[in-house]
């Protein structure tokens, strides 16, 4: 089964399967689809998160992300979210992709090979497609800003109606990919393209900081939740915060609750303010040497019965606290014999840092964004660090086998979207699509509404919305369906073989099957 937000990169890593590759074989395809047609959340210019499982026990977490550039200097100002000040960290999707294939190669007898997997985005760099509803979406919704980002215009100011989107520098350079292997993008000639591309559009990356770029392999974290256990990676990224939710919702009898109700989405709000509390204590884990696991204390039992105390379930905190904005794109694929990827592909903020690298067609991010300036922050910008990050997919174990895989789009929205699933797939036992088309909230700042206010789906019934209010909730109706509240996916293997999927219908995206034996995966 593979569900990704759009189709053709559905249909890439079906193919894989079909033909006998892994999950992992097929994910990599997916990834590479989605970073030529969906230029407006990923790319190879970006960063990736990897959780991988099987049956045999093997759970593991790739955490694709890039670090500041070693020569990287912290202003005394905010850091700019677009340009070439924003392009401070390097990109490490394409390095996961190929460590992903190591593991597979190790221990899922992957035989399939890079340029193989990569062959389909070639295709449709060079031959083109005609850009979804989202990227025509984000292109109109940036149509007062992205005439000033350098380059951009030239090859992404392109909506549908103008028919296929060619990107043949991007096609030469996934050319050079599939020529020269994944590590070319660090080192060797088509790193020299890039880092002179970097140097010439002024960021402070150079080709030191490409070689320097690896995936980190560590364990998952992991919470049981009612005889499921959960797994999430480990800071920088805030998975924490999303098992750290649960843990503190598994304190509450949820059958007192129905979805879409006032008190169950309250409930739910609640605990989210109660688990971000503490977020901020997270950073790269590498420069926190000396000091607590920020996860290992957000997790404890004691944390979790504190922060359940703190809900009051007929009034609302008060939550002037701000919010992180980015976008990204959710994958998972399972194969026959039970082994499973779930990952999430960004470049932050939609079109990243809004610059292409010269030469390259390679949009790069713009995660420097997300460090802060303050020198004490556990997140403050430092060279060689990795900034904090929410990008946090996710896989749920059930009597020692994988059950759920999944994850969302939405930044400080996908821990809050997860809650929403994870309660409906495990408390209520709904099915997947049934899950994902439920009305979501988003606590906090959003693009389109600067107010610290609770966000509803205009689909929630007029006295749920009311019932809020009344529980002093400050509450703004968004149209229902809205992409603002993310794009999610969600696969679910039953124990007696039986696989569904479904992409969120807030988005463009598929699920798809393929039948085939145990026998016939390798």
């Amino acid at each position: 089964m593979v569900v990704s937000p759009h189709p053709l990169a559905t249909e890439a890593g079906r193919a894989v399967l079909e033909r006998g590759g892994n999950a992992i074989e097929a994910a990599v395809a997916v990834a590479a689809v989605l970073a030529v047609v969906m230029p407006h959340f990923c790319g190879l210019g970006g960063d990736a998160v990897w959780l991988v499982c099987d049956r045999e026990g093997r759970r593991r977490c790739f955490l694709g992300i890039g670090q500041a550039a070693a020569g990287v200097t912290v202003p005394t100002q905010a850091i700019p979210t677009r340009g070439p000040s924003s392009m401070l960290t390097s990109a490490c999707a394409v390095d996961s992709w190929g460590h992903a294939l190591g593991f597979s190669a190790a221990n899922w007898a992957g035989q399939e090979s890079f340029a193989d997997l990569i062959s389909p985005a070639i295709e449709l760099a060079d031959g083109g497609y005609t850009p979804s509803p989202s990227q025509d979406f984000w292109l109109d919704f940036r149509a007062q800003e992205h005439p000033a980002w350098p380059g951009f215009s030239e090859i992404f100011d392109h909506p549908s109606d103008k028919g296929v989107l060619r990107q043949p520098d991007l096609a030469a350079s996934l050319r050079s990919l599939a020529d020269g292997g994944y590590r070319s993008f660090y080192e060797g000639s088509l790193s020299e393209a890039i880092a002179d591309g970097l140097a010439k559009a002024g960021s402070p990356l150079n080709a030191a900081d490409l070689a320097a770029t690896r995936t980190r392999e560590v364990d998952p974290l992991a919470l049981d939740y009612r005889g499921t256990l959960l797994l999430a990676p480990p800071p920088p990224t805030q998975g924490c915060s999303t098992l750290a939710i649960m843990g503190i919702l598994s304190r509450f009898d949820l059958a007192e609750t129905s979805p879409g109700t006032a008190a169950r989405i309250h409930l739910l709000v609640e605990a989210t303010k109660q688990a971000f509390l503490n977020r901020s204590s997270i950073g790269d884990p590498d420069f926190d040497t000396g000091k607590r696991d920020p996860a290992a204390v957000m997790l404890e039992a004691g944390t979790l019965d504190a922060a359940a105390r703190g809900i009051d379930l007929t009034s609302a905190m008060p939550w002037p606290h701000p919010v992180n904005s980015a976008d990204t794109v959710f994958f998972a694929v399972s194969d026959s014999a039970g082994r499973c990827a779930s990952v999430l592909q960004s470049t932050y903020f939609d079109w990243g840092s809004g610059i292409t690298v010269p030469g390259t067609g390679i949009l790069w991010q713009n995660r420097g964004a997300a460090f802060s300036t303050e020198p004490r922050h556990p997140n403050c910008l430092a060279p060689g660090k990795r900034p904090f990050y929410t990008l946090n997919p996710g896989i749920a174990i059930r009597d020692g086998a994988p059950f759920l895989l999944y994850g969302t789009q939405g930044a400080d929205g996908q821990p809050q979207t997860l809650s929403v699933l994870l309660t409906s797939l495990i408390d209520d036992g709904m099915a997947p699509q049934a899950a994902l088309a439920q009305s979501r909230f988003l606590l906090g700042r959003t693009f389109s509404d600067s107010r610290d206010s609770l966000k509803i789906e205009g689909s929630l019934r007029t006295e749920e919305v009311d019932a809020l209010s009344v529980h002093h909730h400050e509450v703004a109706v968004l149209p229902a369906l809205s992409p603002i509240f993310g794009q999610a996916g969600v696969i679910r293997l039953s124990s007696d073989g039986t696989v569904e999927g479904a992409h969120d219908p807030r988005g463009d995206g598929c699920a798809a099957g393929v039948s085939l034996s145990p026998d016939q995966n390798r």
